[in-house]
């Protein structure tokens, strides 16, 4: 596999990434008041240094995003974990991201389509 179509598999798992996170980030939101619901959160970024740092090169399959449930933050008397602050700015964040990573796929494709139009 070409160094580009590595680079372009990784953006697009980050582009999936942040798909997979903001639906997490909804159902949390959906979900604020629910008796014992505890919050999800997706894992990426380390994921993807860790096949970024393997020696091998990056296989794409292995940076598949996860979703997990984050048992570390603080209960509400109700036994819900969700915090509306904490989950818009997570939204922002996340936006702020999917936005870069499709400008990035885009001026690749941009890059791409230039150098078969060289003549």
């Amino acid at each position: 596999m070409s160094k580009t179509n590595n680079i372009i598999g990784i953006i697009e798992a980050g582009i999936k990434a942040e798909g997979l996170r903001q639906r997490t980030i909804a159902n949390n939101v959906a979900n604020l008041e629910t008796p014992g619901y505890r919050s999800l959160n997706v894992k990426f970024e380390k994921l993807l240094a860790k096949a970024l740092d393997s020696p091998g090169g990056v296989s794409v399959d292995e940076i598949d995003a996860e979703a997990y449930q984050a048992n570390e933050t603080p209960l509400k008397p109700n036994g819900n974990d969700v915090s509306l602050e904490a989950e818009v700015g997570k939204m922002v964040k996340n936006s702020l991201k999917h936005k870069a990573y499709v400008r990035l796929l885009s001026k690749m494709y941009r890059q791409i389509e230039t150098a078969i139009d060289v003549k």
